[in-house]
């Protein structure tokens, strides 16, 4: 259905190292199933060739005995199959978890390639030198300022700031220095009697 309309089927996981793997596993399984199988049946050709020897059919029993003979052998060549098989397993089972680390190491290295090519030797060394132009910079602007005043100007400002905390930018009238004039007696006492005839008339008023 998904096909009728148009949709495609997403790509398979699935690699060639894990069909391997499948076929492997399949093929041990048969041998499994074939050990078995054997087994069985020479177990069985066993107690048949004792029951020959009961009979008195030795010739028979010893045939009997010669074929479970060589199949033992098939048996021990089957195990050996067997064993090499699981080996064979175990060892691409492995190399694929090689295979991811290795990939997980290309993927890092790539990434520790694109920072170096950001943080190169070059532009550290840029970066530095730009970084001590600025300070050989700002401190040639902090001589610059502090040097900017002569010795005369230097006075001129704390001669200005003395100024300023004595409030000599004040202007204030000056002080006369010739002496008083002499108020007569009769001057000083007019301001007491003004005060006693005020006295006067507000009693009088009452």
């Amino acid at each position: 259905m998904g096909n009728l309309f148009g949709r495609k089927s997403p790509p398979s996981r699935v690699t060639e190292q894990d069909k391997a793997i499948l076929q492997l596993k399949q093929q041990r399984d048969k041998l499994k199933q074939y050990q078995k199988r054997i087994t069985l049946q020479l177990e069985k050709e066993r107690l048949l060739a004792k029951q020959l020897l009961k009979d008195g059919k030795k010739e028979k029993a010893l045939l009997l005995l010669k074929k479970k003979r060589y199949q033992d052998q098939l048996l021990d060549k089957t195990e050996h199959q067997i064993s090499n098989l699981e080996c064979m397993v175990q060892d691409i089972e492995f190399m694929q978890i090689e295979m991811k680390v290795i990939e997980g190491l290309k993927v890092g290295n790539d990434c520790l390639k694109s920072m170096h090519q950001i943080m190169s030797i070059e532009n550290v060394e840029r970066i530095l030198d730009e970084t001590q132009e600025s300070i050989e910079y700002q401190r040639q602007i902090d001589e610059m300022l502090a040097g900017a005043l002569t010795q005369e100007d230097e006075d001129a400002v704390l001669a200005e700031l003395e100024a300023i905390t004595q409030g000599e930018d004040v202007v204030l009238p000056e002080v006369p220095t010739e002496p008083l004039p002499e108020v007569p007696e009769a001057a000083k006492a007019e301001p007491e009697r003004k005060e006693a005839k005020k006295a006067e008339r507000e009693m009088l008023a009452v």
